[in-house]
């Protein structure tokens, strides 16, 4: 069996399929999308892939390319585009970027309580699709109009947004399309929480087990059986604290190490690559007395021959990530977790971190009315009235 093939039985496989057809909808092709979601597992061990990635998500839509652009913390950002975008985008990082008023007012609408994937309608006015030069002027250079877009988190410090452009001889991006952009988003994250650092590490000539040795989170490669067959060294120093190794096998103890022998065994079946509802991490206790570990585990699909001998054993690559304590909680667990927004748990971690909502919202890079605005959203949420009270039950989403 190669390297890219499902172990799942047949009729497990179409069982998915058929489930897939209906939560997918009519609004895009069901062997498309699940071609995307392949390429984009496919480009969490190789960035080199991600522009196909792209292309494969602008496919589902029959459109002409899709792109990410993610933006660290510290100010800095990157953007990766696939083929058919790349002259648009030498043209948009030139100078068009400063009129790009749609990107501009996602950033604060996703703090407005708005879950999914948004479009042009959610923060343009059809005058200014109409007479705004980055609509009048920039778009029709490169026969584009209409864009969908959907923010990710595949780090506590990187926010993501995956997008799809559309040419203006297309309808505008249906509610329909949306959904489905939704749930690939779910995926490109769960990719990019291992992509985003191979991205970083600049070694797109180096071994996979050069690039993973560099990265700061704990990794494990497992074959085809569940067996470790590599680790970087953040991630050996976490066995026998947190986590063990018995036959070539990682557990933990536990109902939550139960959990992981679950999830383990779904992925190795490659059913999970095949879940359009975004993989939640699997939380264990950590290291220290106050540490946390959110693990989390990523397919490893390759339909090539795989040049790289680690990536020719590979079926699963874990990552197992501190939640350090007194530092802001992970957005994505919080919203997993609590069934907030991104937008929404991204404030509640840094409020229930200790920050006033006046840095937070420096930090985010928005309103200080939007921020106490989104708060107050989230304590009714959640059933709490203070600061102190949403620190208390942040500390409480993992195992103690």
């Amino acid at each position: 069996m190669g390297v890219g093939e499902s172990i799942a039985p047949k009729s497990s496989r179409r069982r998915i399929r058929e489930c897939l057809t209906t939560q997918v909808s009519r609004a895009a092709d069901t062997e498309a999308f699940l071609a995307a979601v392949e390429t984009i597992y496919e480009a969490a061990a190789r960035p080199s892939k991600w522009p196909d990635a792209l292309q494969a998500s602008a496919a589902i839509f029959d459109d002409i390319g899709a792109n990410l652009i993610w933006q660290r913390d510290d100010g800095s950002f990157g953007t990766l585009v696939s083929p058919g975008l790349r002259t648009a985008q030498a043209d948009y990082e030139s100078g068009w970027w400063r009129q790009d008023i749609r990107a501009i007012r996602a950033i604060e609408y996703a703090f407005g309580g708005n879950a999914g994937a948004i479009t042009d309608r959610h923060v343009v006015t059809p005058e200014e699709i109409e007479t705004h030069p980055y609509y009048a002027e920039f778009q029709p250079r490169h026969g584009l109009k209409w864009i969908a877009s959907v923010q990710i988190s595949p780090d506590p410090y990187i926010i993501v947004a995956l997008s799809v452009q559309r040419a203006a001889s297309k309808a505008p991006y249906s509610d329909e399309e949306l959904g489905v952009l939704s749930r690939l988003g779910g995926h490109a994250e769960h990719a990019l929480r291992l992509g985003i650092r191979l991205l970083g590490t600049e070694l797109t000539n180096a071994s996979l087990g050069d690039a993973i040795s560099r990265i700061g989170v704990g990794a494990f490669v497992l074959d085809g059986l569940g067996r470790v067959v590599f680790s970087n060294p953040a991630g050996e120093r976490l066995i026998g604290e947190g986590l063990h190794v018995a036959n070539e096998r990682l557990f933990a103890p536990g109902a939550e190490g139960r959990k992981l022998e679950v999830a383990l065994s779904a992925v190795l079946h490659a059913e999970s690559v095949h879940n359009p509802v975004d993989p939640r991490p699997i939380l264990l206790r950590g290291p220290g007395e106050d540490q946390q570990l959110a693990i989390y585990l990523l397919p490893v699909r390759s339909h090539e021959p795989a040049i790289d001998p680690l990536l020719a054993r590979a079926r699963v690559i874990m990552l197992a990530i501190a939640l350090a304590p007194g530092k802001a909680a992970d957005p994505a667990i919080i919203r997993d977790m609590l069934g907030l927004t991104l937008g929404e748990a991204r404030i509640a971690a840094h409020i229930g971190s200790g920050l006033a909502p006046r840095e937070t919202a420096a930090r985010l890079g928005i309103t200080e009315g939007a921020t106490r605005t989104t708060l107050k959203r989230v304590f009714s949420k959640l059933g709490v009235s203070r600061q102190s009270e949403l620190a208390v039950l942040l500390t409480r989403l993992v195992p103690r």
